[in-house]
């Protein structure tokens, strides 16, 4: 299971997803281009000393990253508010990725008709949208809750 940021433009939630990453032993794909520099530096405050524990992959832009995605055999599984399947009813594998969109404007159309899934997390009436690293982290609890994948406790 990995998690997979499209073209992130805030550096905090972009460390906290990396750090959540580091915790959950999850790779995390980044699509570039980001909207702010891609470096140690930008993404430490909310990262912190994770960042050097997390498998953290950069890819090129959205092609460059279907394209390993497919030849890897892994599902790619958006996460949006758009979708009307809601996570919890949702049957994840273990070679899924979880892919989040832009804080500001989510994922562009060709993107949605390219992935294998969409699912949503329910929310309250007249609520949006929550914070991208929190919907990474509802998310990727229940998927590795349904497969058993969750890290085993440290000593």
């Amino acid at each position: 299971m990995r998690i997979a940021l499209f073209q992130p433009n805030i550096p905090q939630n972009a460390g906290t997803i990396l750090r959540l990453g580091a915790c959950l032993s999850l790779p995390v794909d980044i699509i570039e281009p980001c909207g702010f520099p891609l470096s140690h530096a930008s993404l430490k405050r909310a990262g912190m000393d994770y960042l050097d524990h997390v498998d953290m992959t950069r890819h090129a832009d959205f092609a460059a990253f279907t394209q390993e995605a497919r030849t890897a055999g892994r599902r790619i599984v958006l996460l949006t508010t758009r979708a009307a399947t809601p996570h919890t009813r949702f049957a994840f594998h273990t070679d899924d990725t979880l892919l989040l969109g832009r804080e500001s404007a989510g994922v562009p159309d060709e993107v949605h008709q390219i992935v294998d899934a969409a699912v949503t997390i329910p929310m309250a009436a007249g609520m949006r949208s929550l914070n991208v690293a929190m919907a990474a982290a509802i998310v990727a609890g229940e998927a590795l809750r349904q497969t058993q994948l969750f890290p085993s406790p440290g000593v």
